[in-house]
């Protein structure tokens, strides 16, 4: 039969681990107490390390009588930090920047008032303020930047254009995301991907090799030729709108549809060779330039006149175009903005959304552009 024998520890060693278990039991209350503060912080929108932040620097009192703000929230995660800006971080939008507050300290040095620095950050990117904020306190902030399309990268440019032409802030804002301060055809924006939305004009050019997606034939019955092709997004919408039209005695078809790249410059030489290059800047769009090539534009006629803005057609498309997805693209009162003449025949397919807002409040595409795509 084994015997058991009892193990007695010595005293000393006792003491040491009754020392030991009681500064576990303190460690581990302190810790309770340090996540219920934590916890207590990050309840109210704030980070971990901005709630660290906060409790080891004796902050939380000041959190917890304002409660959560996101720009205080990145301040104390910031290396920037600074306290006596804190009541001014308080009143300043969030923006997901990586340079927020570095920026947001250097404007308060440079005096500017808290709706400024909303402006601003809300007026451009991280890289694009960080490298507005380099520059001395400037002038004219609310008076360009009232629009939510203007952009702060172009604040010379508005400022220029606007001494130069004489136009108010709204306009050269306007005329600026336009590039309408530049010469046509000069310095181009580049348009190389598809999209029902795009803008095509003589200051944004498709490239050569750029071809619509989902290109398909128009069928015979519609077109003024075998050989027309458009986006079938487009030829579905078309197809609807004809037989709509054909139930109230409308007979319509389309005269001319995608252009590639080469075929605009046949074009373009064609009109050269007839009417010489004074004609072609003024009514021809050089290659790459056409809406043609989107593969969303079409020109429309009536089997019923020769001449479409003289017929019955072009009263019922002018007033049920938008309910299928197409604008009037180019009319006498936007001819400044669009820099095409006026014509009667041109319709893009736009979407069912965009065309009806351009139809209720008699806008041009490029406002629409500007105002709600060009992000």
């Amino acid at each position: 039969m084994a015997i058991k024998k009892k193990i007695h520890l010595k005293a000393p060693f006792v003491s040491f681990l009754k020392v030991i278990f009681f500064l576990c039991a303190v460690f581990f209350a302190l810790f309770l107490v340090y996540r219920h503060f934590i916890n207590e912080i990050k309840k109210m929108g704030y980070s971990e390390s901005s709630s660290q932040y906060i409790l080891f620097h004796m902050e939380r009192d000041y959190v917890l009588s304002i409660g959560g703000n996101k720009t205080l929230d990145a301040a104390y995660s910031s290396p920037c930090f600074i306290s006596e800006n804190k009541e001014r971080y308080i009143q300043i939008d969030y923006h997901k920047q990586k340079n927020l507050i570095c920026n947001i300290n250097k404007m308060i040095e440079k005096k500017y008032s808290n709706s400024d620095i909303n402006i601003i950050l809300s007026h451009g990117n991280d890289e694009e303020v960080t490298e507005f904020v380099k520059r001395d306190r400037v002038r004219y902030l609310e008076e360009f930047f009232g629009l939510s399309y203007a952009k702060l990268k172009y604040y010379d440019r508005y400022v220029q254009y606007s001494d130069e032409t004489g136009e108010d802030e709204n306009t050269s804002v306007l005329h600026v995301n336009l590039d309408m301060d530049k010469e046509i055809y000069k310095d181009p924006t580049i348009i190389d991907q598809f999209s029902e939305t795009m803008l095509v004009n003589k200051r944004r050019t498709l490239t050569k090799d750029y071809q619509p997606e989902n290109l398909v034939k128009i069928p015979n019955e519609l077109a003024s030729s075998d050989d027309l092709s458009i986006s079938k997004v487009v030829l579905d919408a078309f197809t609807s709108m004809a037989k709509d039209g054909e139930k109230e005695g409308m007979n319509l078809y389309i005269t001319s549809a995608y252009r590639s790249y080469e075929e605009q410059e046949e074009l373009v030489q064609h009109y050269q060779n007839l009417y010489g290059e004074n004609y072609v800047q003024k009514y021809v769009a050089l290659p790459g330039f056409s809406e043609h090539q989107t593969g969303l534009a079409i020109d429309i006629g009536s089997r019923s006149s020769s001449i479409f803005a003289s017929s019955k057609e072009y009263d019922w498309v002018l007033n049920h175009a938008y309910q299928y997805g197409f604008i009037l693209r180019y009319t006498k009162k936007y001819e400044d903005l669009t820099g095409f003449r006026e014509e009667a025949w041109h319709y893009r397919y736009v979407g069912k959304k965009i065309a009806s807002y351009i139809h209720s409040h008699d806008m041009s595409y490029e406002e629409y552009y500007v105002t709600f795509l060009d992000n």
